[in-house]
């Protein structure tokens, strides 16, 4: 089976809970060929090589992020002292491709894969999620979605994720297998 992991991550949560699904992936099917990768270094071709497509993003602003939101983030993070590693990574994050434009540039002639979608997001009262949008242009791709999508709650904006939820993303990503 080949598995392949497509991320959009600002802080590094998105990108640490996808590296989780894809240990839980591995952890079921030992000899699965896994390929998590960040959504600047996924194509189309990649994306239909997949016998198992997963695909994650940040929530912002309730939904997907977008090009403003990503910059947004750059922009307060560039803000915090000590930060300048995380900034710089935000930074081009936000001026690289995010899910939208990479669904968007995605053939919407789809072969069917399996898929999944994911999020990190706060835990608060209407704060949202991308998950659902994420799963709903999978579905519009003609990918067959195969779970519900699914949040991980990280603390604050930028993170870090709540304790447990690498756990439950490995769980999460066996549960798919």
């Amino acid at each position: 089976m080949h598995t392949v992991i497509v991320y959009e991550s600002v802080y590094g949560n998105t990108r640490d809970v996808a590296e989780a699904i894809a240990e839980g992936v591995r952890r079921t099917d030992p000899g699965a060929a896994v390929d998590c990768l960040p959504v600047s270094e996924a194509n189309a071709d990649t994306a239909r090589s997949a016998d198992l497509l997963v695909v994650g993003g940040p929530t912002h602003m309730h939904g997907m992020s977008s090009g403003i939101s990503r910059r947004m983030a750059a922009a307060a993070e560039g803000h915090k002292e000590g930060r300048e590693e995380a900034a710089a990574d935000a930074r081009e994050t936000a001026e690289g491709p995010g899910l939208r434009a990479w669904f968007h540039d995605l053939p919407t002639t789809g072969s069917g894969t399996y898929a999944a979608a994911f999020d990190t997001r706060v835990d608060m009262p209407r704060a949202g999620g991308a998950a659902n949008g994420i799963a709903h242009r999978l579905s519009h791709h003609h990918d067959d979605v195969v779970a519900e999508p699914e949040g991980f709650i990280v603390e604050g904006n930028d993170g870090p994720l709540r304790a447990g939820e690498l756990d439950r993303a490995r769980a999460w990503g066996a549960g798919l297998v």
